[in-house]
């Protein structure tokens, strides 16, 4: 195996333009990865199972077809968030009970992108089922922040954030639903785009309705975002939400810088404590907008009921994904996933019935607010990372929260809108901890997400231009 190491400071998009004009090949790709992975990994615990045979083998045969017929990303590999399921690659959902589990077929989310040139390498680190923000389980153990190595990546798609902030991918595949994409990107300085239900296909589960969950992508710049949800988007009978695909690219808005006319900023939705070095570094970032001549006025819609409605739509959620897990192993179910499950269990139809309630109430207060502004800004995450041995955020700016989740009501505020969020960086903190920005877009309205981030990122100039060594 010889390595190049000098692809792993590429972009992706410039990896994708070497990968169709034959200056680099897949096997290439493969080799650097594998030897960063092997100097890298170990430090942080982001990549626990790794597949590079397999992903040698589907390179190859993407290799045997002509160039114009490998798809959008034409050979580039990329890691899938060990919640969701590789044909032949251990994928544990970072349960025990799934510990030795070896899928007979893919998600139709993987079966999409390796239609589309995609070459998968390995699973990237989660908490047990996605619960909670903070990625440890009892598989693998605990994902470390690369900034500081004491302090936590978030979750639920913290392995796929550090995996991004270290080198060890160019893009990765993360899911969210109450912020398990957008926190692990704030934590770690990188960009992960929650975009609208229905964007991305994926086998629905028990739930073939939820708006909860979505797919999307992570990277470390917004162009690199945008050619990821390229090769992702596109609907699947299968999947009822599934949006089909739109003419537009992704990846051309993306890279098309548009200056918004006028953005909403909000440090908390009224909802929230926020820590005051985030809210002050979010709004510094707000105000430099403003000065290069954006209109920026300090408001966001009503998301009042966001608690009650949130809490009972997740409860639902996990009654009917897990309620079985509980009755088979409930040793085995770390006490957050008991305490969700269970409260799914006692739900009444009344209280099922008023939080769609308010749901439908919120999303049409955020559709009627994007009639009067192009974006709306907000933290990504309340806090900067916090130390690695806390479950969860128990506390913020004098506040203590009642439960495990109540800290990522400003991610999961925005979940019930459906309307596509992104992360990116936005600062540093006096510890050097990154900070990251909340962009929110009206609903489906994806492609202007990305120009007007495009924007944004130009003008913050936080994005990490190469990868980091773990500190």
């Amino acid at each position: 195996m010889s390595s190049r190491p000098e692809l792993i400071d590429r972009t992706a998009c410039a990896i994708v333009d070497a990968l169709r004009q034959g200056e680099i090949t897949t096997l290439d790709l493969l080799d650097a990865l594998e030897a960063r992975i092997a100097a890298v990994d170990p430090g942080v615990n982001a990549l626990p199972t790794l597949c590079f045979d397999r992903a040698r083998d589907c390179a190859r045969r993407l290799m045997d077809k002509p160039a114009g017929e490998r798809g959008r990303l034409a050979g580039m590999p990329l890691p899938i968030k060990d919640l969701t399921e590789v044909e032949g690659v251990r994928t544990t959902h970072g349960s025990p009970i799934y510990a030795d589990h070896i899928p007979a077929r893919s998600n139709i989310l993987v079966q999409n992108i390796e239609a589309e040139g995609g070459v998968v390498y390995g699973k990237s680190a989660v908490p047990e089922f996605g619960a909670g923000g903070n990625t440890f389980n009892e598989v693998f153990g605990a994902t470390l922040n690369p900034w500081n190595r004491s302090r936590s990546a978030s979750g639920s798609s913290g392995g796929a954030a550090v995996a991004l902030a270290t080198g060890m991918a160019w893009v990765a595949h993360g899911n969210d639903m109450g912020g398990s994409l957008r926190n692990p990107a704030s934590f770690c300085g990188i960009v992960g785009l929650r975009p609208t239900p229905g964007r991305v296909a994926r086998d629905p589960g028990t739930l073939v309705d939820n708006l909860l969950a979505a797919d999307g992508p992570m990277a470390r710049n917004v162009a690199d975002t945008g050619l990821l949800l390229d090769a992702m988007c596109g609907e699947n009978p299968a999947d009822p939400r599934s949006l089909p695909r739109l003419s537009l690219s992704y990846r051309e808005h993306a890279s098309q810088p548009r200056m918004p006319r006028r953005i909403a900023f909000s440090a908390d939705l009224g909802i929230t404590p926020v820590d005051p070095e985030v809210a002050a570094i979010c709004r510094a970032a707000a105000e430099k907008l403003a000065g290069d001549g954006v209109l920026v006025e300090e408001t966001h819609p009503d998301l009042s009921e966001a608690h009650e409605a949130f809490q009972t739509l997740r409860a639902f959620h996990f009654a009917a994904s897990h309620a079985q897990k509980l009755r088979d192993f409930p040793e085995l179910l770390k006490p957050e996933m008991v305490w969700n499950v269970e409260k799914g269990l006692k739900l009444t139809a009344a209280e099922h019935l008023k939080a769609e309630e308010q749901r439908a109430e919120m999303v049409a207060r955020t559709v009627a607010f994007f009639d009067d502004f192009d974006l709306l800004l907000t933290p990504a995450t309340i806090v900067p990372p916090f130390p690695i041995e806390n479950r969860y955020v128990e506390r913020c700016a004098g506040h203590e929260f009642e439960t495990y989740i109540d800290w990522l009501a400003i991610a999961y505020a925005i979940t019930l809108t459906t309307a596509p969020a992104l992360s990116m960086p936005c600062g540093f903190t006096a510890e050097g901890l990154p900070v990251g920005l909340q962009v929110v877009a009206r609903p489906r309205a994806e492609h202007d997400l990305l120009s007007y981030a495009a924007f944004i990122e130009s003008e913050l100039d936080a994005t990490i231009t190469t990868p980091i060594d773990p500190r």
